[in-house]
């Protein structure tokens, strides 16, 4: 080699030692934090695994950790994300850590920032992970040194002999959490051979039995006391030969031709005892395209169907092909129309159009909304609802008023209607065999209430006519009833008055059949 081409390399180097002096006066290494927070996650998408909830005002160091060691066994990346935004809230840290088992960090990452008093908000930016938030307290105070070893666990997962151990292989996952200073390592070993550590599920495939311990350190230097998850390891059984067995239920409303009302819906299930296990069920409506099963299949088109279904098994078995067939009908369409309902009054008139004694209020309804009628309903004047069972005589004499109205079984009522009449008296006495007694008696009950003369010279108890033919007794209840709330109004009777005679009416055998 030259020597000019000496003096060049050496003076190249030379200068890249006085850049490289240069840059490290003028950018000091940063202090150290003062404090670790760490968060955790697995495979779930609506919560962080582990979370800190406190810390203390100044610089922190913030470790995102998503990776298999923390139960994420699916690559499901995840962010750890502070809210700049919103009311309420410290906006003066920016940090967005997306982590996956698969990224060059394994899922580990750390940043350094600089937290003040208040509080943080804290949330997952990736769609469909909304549900994973959460808030970190920040204070002024100097935070209690974390004396408190991490939780580790240990799951073993793989296919099962039916005594319990795993064909093959068995797989073992460990999983730790620490609410203080973070989890800084996780060990394991096999059957007491040497610690190593764990970043991803560990496969034993030995045959025979095993054990496998596990133990977890923060950063604080706490260590876990050791766990330990046993097992046995079987050889793996022969080649799976045997197709999956797949079945189909179709539910729904049926009419009574046995036709499915609006929707028919069919669940799809398989079992493979191969041993290999069901890998999909996939099923073809009216020779569509295979489509694979997720979650029960509902058909809502009106008209006869075809539905295929089979299963698949890890093996590559498939079952021969079943069939469900069935029709679907349109649903009746829904009864928004109210009955009608419409009231004549009928009895002997006046020159003025008065009734003569008595009116008799008959009332019709029909339904033409499809559901049918379920009931009618009438008020005399100021009394109750009641339901219409038989035509309602009034004899007492007066203005009156009836109300009403009727419902369908889809529940549909009319609009309320009424009719207005007058009883008048029928000549000068219209009751010549007047009952005068003293009180109102009914049945041979006297009740005490003054048996006054209501006007035309008929009384109280002339007027309840307990001596004339009812077809039942509560028809006969149902006329007390009238005449009393006629009187009532009339000012004849008080309703304390009314109420008692209403329940002698009841108590006593009139109208029914002996």
């Amino acid at each position: 080699m030259s020597q000019p081409t000496v003096l060049r390399r050496a003076g190249s180097a030379l200068i890249v030692m006085l850049l490289t002096l240069l840059a490290g006066a003028a950018s000091p290494a940063p202090a150290a934090a003062a404090q670790t927070l760490t968060w955790t996650a697995d495979d779930d998408i609506t919560r962080y695994k582990s979370v800190p909830t406190t810390a203390v005002a100044g610089a922190t160091t913030i470790v995102f950790e998503n990776s298999a060691a923390t139960g994420n066994t699916t690559g499901m990346p995840h962010t750890l994300t502070f809210d700049t935004s919103a009311e309420g809230y410290n906006h003066d840290v920016t940090l967005n850590i997306l982590a996956s088992p698969f990224d060059t960090n394994n899922g580990r990452h750390q940043a350094n920032v600089t937290l003040t008093p208040g509080k943080y908000r804290f949330f997952c930016t990736i769609p469909g992970h909304s549900t994973m938030v959460g808030e970190l307290t920040v204070t002024t105070g100097t935070p209690d040194p974390d004396t408190t070893a991490p939780t580790v666990t240990g799951a073993v997962s793989g296919n099962r002999d039916s005594q319990g151990a795993y064909l093959g292989s068995a797989t073992v996952t460990v999983t730790a959490t620490d609410a203080g200073s973070g989890v800084r390592t996780v060990e394991y070993q096999i059957d007491d051979t040497s610690w190593q550590a764990y970043s991803a599920p560990v496969a034993v495939t030995a045959i025979g039995d095993h054990s496998v311990q596990f133990r977890a350190t923060d950063n604080a230097g706490n260590t876990s006391t050791v766990g330990s998850v046993s097992f046995r390891v079987a050889q793996a059984q022969q080649q799976d030969t045997t197709p999956p067995v797949v079945a189909g239920q179709t539910a729904g409303t049926r009419d009574s031709a046995g036709n499915y009302v609006g929707t028919a819906t069919t669940t799809l299930t398989a079992t493979d005892t191969g041993g290999s296990g069901v890998a999909r069920i996939e099923y073809q409506l009216d020779g569509g395209a295979w489509t694979t099963y997720s979650t029960p299949v509902a058909v809502t088109t009106v008209g006869a169907h075809m539905l295929h279904y089979r299963a698949t098994d890890n093996a590559g078995n498939t079952s021969a092909e079943q069939m469900a067939h069935f029709t679907i009908v349109a649903p009746p369409v829904e009864d928004t129309t109210p009955p009608q309902v419409t009231a004549a009054v009928t009895g002997e008139r006046d020159g003025s159009g008065n009734y003569l004694g008595s009116a008799t209020v008959t009332l019709t309804a029909t339904d033409t909304g499809g559901s049918g009628l379920k009931s009618s309903e009438y008020r005399l004047d100021d009394g109750a609802w009641t339901v219409y069972t038989t035509a309602v005589a009034v004899s007492a004499i007066g203005a009156h008023t009836v109300r009403y109205r009727a419902s369908d079984n889809a529940g549909n009522t009319a609009a309320e209607k009424s009719v207005t009449f007058t009883v008048a008296e029928r000549g000068a006495d219209a009751c010549p065999d007047s009952d005068t007694r003293d009180t109102v008696v009914i049945d041979g009950y006297d009740t005490r209430i003054p048996n006054t003369d209501t006007g035309n010279g008929c009384t109280v108890n002339d007027l309840i006519a307990e001596r004339a033919g009812y077809p039942t007794h509560a028809a006969f209840v149902r006329h007390v009833e009238n005449v009393t709330t006629t009187l009532v109004a009339a000012g004849k009777l008080t309703h304390r008055q009314a109420g008692t005679i209403v329940r002698a009416a009841a108590a006593s055998d009139k109208g029914e059949t002996r």
